[in-house]
């Protein structure tokens, strides 16, 4: 508990003394939702949405998924210099276990992920979402989630990659692309059956789904809520054990 509340604390601090990432992955999320749900909202509306609903509330969680996303890669690729610095092969050789190591850094990233995705949260009147205090602490909850499962999704790259390059290059491939196929930027409904089957298969739809129906309870065509969670920790759990998976392997090379 020493080791994983000492990487907690590394992770909480080096982000508090580099204010660009705090720019990085709370900024660039917010221009993207006003410009692109501005701009579209005069002529689209998500099909099945209740009347009057605008793209601008509709963008808005996946937005926010955005915004943890964006931290957990910010979070993640700290590892790749960690390791060309040295200081990952200091910790890997200390009498602390690699899930030790994993949990500590994916404990960081989260409470990283979260504290932007709550300040996102003051952005929710400009969407026109009137948020309860019950729906907020379930969004938190939430948003607990999707950041642990994101940040170990990044972990389990980022123990693998040499290089900020093709972390980079994974990143664009993989991540981006699961948050496009999450109903984040469009909703399942309509789209070709081979696309609305990887919408199915994204572990980031689930999810966006319980995110969703914490800000907007008026909202309609999402998986039940209870599902929707499970799928989420479930795949927050495998991830954080594929990344132990990965430490451990890793730890043999170094």
């Amino acid at each position: 508990m020493l080791a994983v509340a000492t990487l907690w604390r590394r992770e909480v601090i080096r982000f508090v003394r580099q204010r660009s990432r705090l720019v990085g992955a709370l900024a660039q999320p917010l221009v993207f939702w006003l410009l692109l749900g501005g701009g579209l909202s005069p002529s689209f509306r998500p099909p099945g949405a209740p009347a009057g609903t605008s793209y601008l509330a509709y963008l808005y969680p996946g937005i926010l998924a955005l915004v943890l996303l964006f931290t957990a890669i910010f979070a993640t690729i700290s590892t790749v210099e960690d390791r060309h610095s040295g200081f990952l092969q200091g910790v890997l050789v200390a009498p602390v276990s690699r899930t030790a190591i994993v949990v500590g850094q994916a404990l960081g990233g989260t409470t990283l992920a979260v504290g932007q995705g709550l300040a996102f949260l003051a952005f929710a009147p400009l969407a026109g979402l009137r948020l309860a205090p019950l729906g907020v602490l379930g969004a938190v909850g939430v948003m607990v989630v999707i950041a642990f499962g994101l940040t170990n999704l990044g972990l389990l790259i980022a123990w693998r990659i040499e290089s900020t390059q093709g972390f980079h290059a994974i990143m664009n491939l993989l991540l981006i692309p699961i948050w496009l196929l999450s109903g984040a930027f469009f909703p399942p409904a309509g789209v070709p059956a081979p696309l609305a089957w990887l919408m199915r298969l994204d572990p980031l739809t689930y999810g966006l789904a319980a995110l969703r129906a914490c800000l907007d309870p008026a909202a309609m065509g999402l998986p039940p809520f209870m599902l929707s969670l499970g799928v989420a920790m479930v795949f927050g759990a495998g991830a954080c054990a594929a990344a132990v998976a990965t430490a451990r392997r890793a730890a043999v090379a170094v």
